[in-house]
């Protein structure tokens, strides 16, 4: 059975925040929807199911998030999570200058939980909370800096989902 990951669904309370947040730090709409009916209330498990959804991918393709705000039922919320709750933890963005999705960050009134941290000589990252208290981490792959790269048109930070490993910061290359 061949298997891979379509995308990550994020339940918001606002979602045109939520995607304007995203799209600042240079993620694409794909597919924007208002879903309802009987084959979503199947699919969802919820009773009367009424929810506007979006899609926005990275811009290598390979990271998908969708995005979903509740028309009916009413969104149930929660305290948002801590770093340290079992369940949905948070999304991770690499990005090749932490600095400028930092500043687009703080245009959206998100802000570093406590400071940007050196892994190793691996990575820069920070955590802070996105819109609906969404748990985001960034981070800027140091070895990038150290290799020749190729001049291109001003734009958002470039983002691609991160996956870091469980070894310390002697990770091999990706």
């Amino acid at each position: 059975m061949a298997i891979r990951l379509d995308n990550v669904g994020i339940a918001v309370r606002d979602i045109e925040a939520a995607v304007a947040f995203f799209t600042d730090l240079g993620l694409t709409v794909v597919g924007r929807d208002t879903v309802s009916g009987e084959w979503a209330d199947t699919a969802v498990g919820l009773d009367d199911n009424h929810a506007k959804i979006a899609v926005l991918q990275t811009p290598d393709g390979h990271g998908r998030l969708e995005f979903f705000e509740y028309i009916h039922p009413e969104a149930i919320e929660t305290e948002p999570a801590l770093p340290n709750e079992i369940g949905m933890h948070r999304v991770a963005f690499s990005v090749d200058d932490i600095d400028e999705a930092l500043a687009v960050a703080a245009r959206h009134g998100c802000h570093p939980l406590r400071g940007v941290a050196t892994y190793g000589d691996v990575y820069k990252l920070t955590y802070l909370r996105g819109p609906s208290g969404i748990l985001v981490m960034l981070a800027e792959d140091l070895r990038r800096r150290r290799r020749p790269t190729v001049a291109c048109a001003a734009r958002a930070p470039a983002l691609s989902v991160l996956l870091l490993g469980t070894g310390g910061p002697s990770l091999g290359a990706r």
